[in-house]
């Protein structure tokens, strides 16, 4: 990894989509199963919400933040946990960050069920690329596995 840790901010349209996306997902319709995720500022305490795309693979559910380390990612780090929303469905959690040797099989997955959305953030890795290139961008791809608690 580098230095500086991989992120990749969202142009202006996708700022605004992923507002839409997430007030669609609070207000109880997800589209191609999205959540809003809330998970408390790590300075402010501040609930920070954002759209994400759980993904099941064998059984646990995974958060991936195709973005690379961003802010809801270094609030995930610091809280452990945070709630996923679809409407009044709350579902509190606890995340545990996995390592980089271990992201391999969640991200395929990842890839071949929401590639058609996030592709354009894995620089050129895609579903069917090699498991050395999938490992190889694995660092720049935080990925939680979630235990839902209540």
């Amino acid at each position: 990894m580098s230095s500086s840790p991989y992120y990749l901010e969202g142009s202006p349209m996708n700022v605004r989509l992923n507002g839409v996306i997430g007030w669609l997902a609070r207000h109880g319709l997800s589209l191609a199963g999205a959540a809003e995720l809330s998970v408390p500022g790590r300075k402010s305490g501040k609930l920070q919400r954002v759209p994400v795309n759980p993904h099941t693979h064998e059984g646990a559910q995974y958060l991936v933040s195709a973005r690379g380390h961003s802010q809801w990612v270094r609030n995930m780090r610091a809280a452990g946990g945070g709630e996923l929303r679809v409407g009044r469905r709350v579902r509190a959690f606890t995340a545990v960050e996995l390592p980089d040797a271990e992201k391999l099989p969640v991200l395929r997955t990842y890839l071949e069920k929401w590639g058609w959305q996030v592709d354009q953030y894995f620089q050129g890795v895609t579903a069917g690329s090699s498991d050395e290139e999938i490992t190889a961008a694995a660092g720049d791809h935080p990925v939680f596995r979630i235990t839902v608690t209540n």
